[in-house]
């Protein structure tokens, strides 16, 4: 029971880490409002608004991470970060003796190691929750002094050395997607019986995806064979202008329609029939949860490859498409999504597996691991 406990939990650097630390606080003040939360992120990333702007305490620390490409630009930056670190065990000390956590769980991000270390050097239950299918470099060091570590998949445990065994959890989802039913979703977005394609590539955008697209929506922007929601990004603000001049007039067709962002997500991923998007582990898991059809492209550019390796857990299930960005043209998407829209069957066999992946009560599953490690 987390009834009046003093709870931290320590998340920082991209929605993907904190967006499911805000989910599980959530749950903490609904199912337990005597317990008290307290938020340890970043000064300078995505927590210093969100969390604030959810209505819980965030205390910051200034925290990096190493380059490995070693050039003078990332050297400087190298030392820095070794700088912070050896400020941060200070700051964490400080922060730990004010608030007396009865225990502190990890979502990842750089902020989530000295934090957890620290806490775990002074016998607090400590516990991480990792996202992805192949483990940041932050949640692999600390997985060899928590308590419990939570996985998404259990895929990522093979590339951890754990001083408990793991327990598989998911990602929490937001209740407005799990919940959400597909035909009130689609009368709300006025569609008809034709399937909606969603795409996007993150909400800076993805030029290669941006590029594709661009291309197959030109080539069946006068076909009548599906509809589209496109979120081109806050870089690929061009996409109109090009749209535009390859002759397709999308702001008078009624089967296109062009975002910059996906605000209203808790009603467009229930109501597509194909999404293709990168595989971001929050992404993955509405994919799942709403068991929608998806093309994955993983980007290149992050961490350990790790989308690489998300978007592959679905592949080996039937419950996905993988192109990898460097196999991504605007032709081979058309090939592909051509040939679902032209297999109906097959569309709604490959939403059907990834909702057999879907993990429904993540929230509870962490939570329960949470309380398990405190009533030791």
């Amino acid at each position: 029971m987390l009834s009046n406990k003093k709870i931290l939990l320590t998340a920082g650097g991209t929605g993907g880490h904190v967006n499911p630390a805000l989910a599980v606080a959530g749950a903490i003040r609904s199912k337990y409002p005597s317990a008290e939360i307290l938020f340890v992120g970043t000064s300078d990333r995505i927590e210093t608004k969100i969390v604030p702007a959810a209505g819980y305490e965030l205390r910051t620390i200034e925290m990096s991470g190493f380059q490995r490409k070693l050039n003078l630009k990332n050297i400087k930056h190298n030392f820095k970060t070794v700088q912070r670190v050896l400020k941060s065990t200070g700051a964490v000390n400080r922060i730990l003796d004010e608030f007396k956590p009865d225990v502190v769980v990890g979502f990842g991000g750089y902020v989530s190691g000295p934090v957890v270390r620290c806490a775990a050097k002074r016998g607090i239950p400590t516990a991480i929750h990792e996202q992805n299918a192949y483990p940041g470099v932050t949640n692999k060091a600390l997985a060899k002094l928590v308590d419990k570590v939570m996985l998404t998949v259990p895929e990522a445990e093979k590339n951890m050395t754990l001083k408990n065994p793991a327990v598989v959890t998911g990602l929490p989802v937001r209740m407005e997607i799990c919940e959400a039913d597909k035909s009130v979703c689609r009368a709300m977005l006025s569609l008809d019986e034709r399937p909606l394609v969603l795409s996007m590539g993150g909400s800076l955008g993805a030029n290669t995806i941006n590029e594709a697209m661009l291309g197959l929506i030109t080539k069946l922007a006068d076909t009548k064979k599906c509809k589209f929601i496109h979120a081109t990004g806050q870089y690929g603000l061009w996409f109109g202008d090009r749209l535009k001049s390859n002759g397709v007039d999308f702001e008078n067709n009624e089967d296109i329609e062009i975002r910059e962002y996906i605000n209203d997500m808790d009603v467009c991923m229930p109501a597509a029939d194909l999404v293709i998007c990168r595989a971001g582990a929050s992404t993955i898991s509405e994919l799942q949860v709403t068991g929608k059809a998806s093309i994955l492209i993983p980007s290149p550019n992050v961490a350990e490859n790790h989308q690489y390796h998300n978007a592959m857990a679905l592949v080996r299930n039937a419950a996905a498409i993988l192109i990898e960005e460097k196999d991504l043209t605007d032709e081979t998407l058309y090939k592909t999504v051509n040939e679902l829209l032209d297999d109906p069957e097959k569309l709604v066999e490959i939403g059907a597996n990834a909702r057999k992946m879907a993990i429904t009560d993540a929230t509870d599953r962490i939570l329960d691991a949470v309380c398990s490690i405190i009533e030791r």
